[in-house]
């Protein structure tokens, strides 16, 4: 099966409905927003009733919303898309989750775990009409009157997926939730010696297989088509730049020899010398924590990379590139995969 490809949608709800039918225009399979400076559903809502896409959150930010406020979420944007709706979870990072978000922080693997476990059963008691009765460390939700309970959803019960990077996220997404976001900053090395063998210990443990899950690769995108657009795709450093800083990203950066960077990236961030930060990323990084080069290379180098996954996400950071460069792109896939 080909490889399905998601891009990101506008994350102003302003222009959310004439961005996604633009990117139908280029072939893309389905769009998902991020949670940044806007809210992360309402520009779905806005693309949700344009054109045929698939929509996803990815990722909204777990800890500090209830899974009641998920399963809602979820069930309108299924309805209003009329099944077209993913919901993606993250966790952040702590810093974020109890000083810009004001929530509780705990240890972030069974954390999500109830979240994803919780947000289902609310989802599946309405589906099929069973007692709620979800009992947990962090969440506890026993209570549903029929004045809360919208019904079985007519386009089924929407899939919760998991971002993960590390080892134990995503062996528990694999166990528990209806699919792994496997994060942008990773490698052809990180997916096959770390990211693989988490995912397929979670799928033994809960004695699922393959085809229970999706796996969907997000891939960090520097496309040209010449010279000039593949010299402007460099402006990827900067995304790279920015999640090296992260201590969590260390473990990728460790892998390839390069983890003393991650350091220094994060003393460099503090001081706001975002230029300096990616002058250090050098060609050699570029290549192994994203894809660079014509269409057919970067197509060429994710099919080998990601060729047993379901779908990728497709990033195009720290550079503009336009509905035709990305047209071009989807094509390339399409003959590649």
């Amino acid at each position: 099966m080909p490889l399905k490809i998601d891009v990101q949608l506008s994350d102003s709800v302003l222009d959310a409905a004439d961005r996604a039918r633009a990117l139908e225009g280029t072939g893309v399979d389905g769009v998902f927003s991020f949670e940044n400076s806007h809210d992360v559903f309402f520009p779905l809502v806005a693309a949700a009733s344009v054109g045929s896409l698939d929509l996803m959150t990815n990722v909204a930010m777990a800890f500090p919303r209830s899974p009641m406020h998920f399963a809602h979420a979820a069930y309108d944007l299924q309805l209003l898309s009329e099944g077209r709706f993913r919901l993606g979870l993250g966790s952040q990072v702590r810093a974020h989750v109890e000083k810009r978000y004001g929530a509780r922080w705990g240890s972030p693997v069974p954390h999500m775990r109830e979240w994803v476990q919780a947000t289902k059963a609310i989802l599946r008691s309405w589906q099929d009409g069973t007692r709620l009765e979800f009992r947990g460390e962090y969440t506890t939700h026993t209570l549903m009157t029929p004045a809360f309970n919208p019904g079985p959803n007519p386009f089924g019960v929407p899939k919760v997926l998991v971002g993960a990077l590390g080892p134990r996220m995503n062996s528990m997404a694999a166990e528990v939730a209806d699919g792994v976001l496997v994060m942008p900053f990773n490698s052809e090395r990180h997916m096959r010696e770390r990211t693989w063998p988490a995912i397929d210990e979670g799928l033994r443990t809960a004695g699922r297989t393959r085809a229970d899950v999706e796996i969907n690769a997000e891939v960090i995108v520097g496309v040209g088509r010449n010279d000039e657009e593949l010299e402007a795709a460099r402006g990827v450093k900067y995304v790279l730049a920015f999640y090296g800083s992260t201590p969590a990203y260390r473990a990728v950066l460790d892998l390839h020899g390069w983890g003393d960077l991650q350091g220094e990236l994060n003393a460099l961030s503090k001081r706001g010398e975002w230029g300096v930060m990616t002058d250090l990323i050098t060609d050699e990084m570029v290549e192994a924590l994203s894809v660079h080069g014509t269409p057919d290379a970067v197509t060429a180098e994710i099919v080998q990379r990601y060729g047993d996954c379901d779908r990728i996400c497709a990033y195009f950071p720290g550079y503009r590139a336009g509905d035709d460069l990305i047209a071009d792109f989807v094509a390339a896939m399409r003959d590649a995969s």
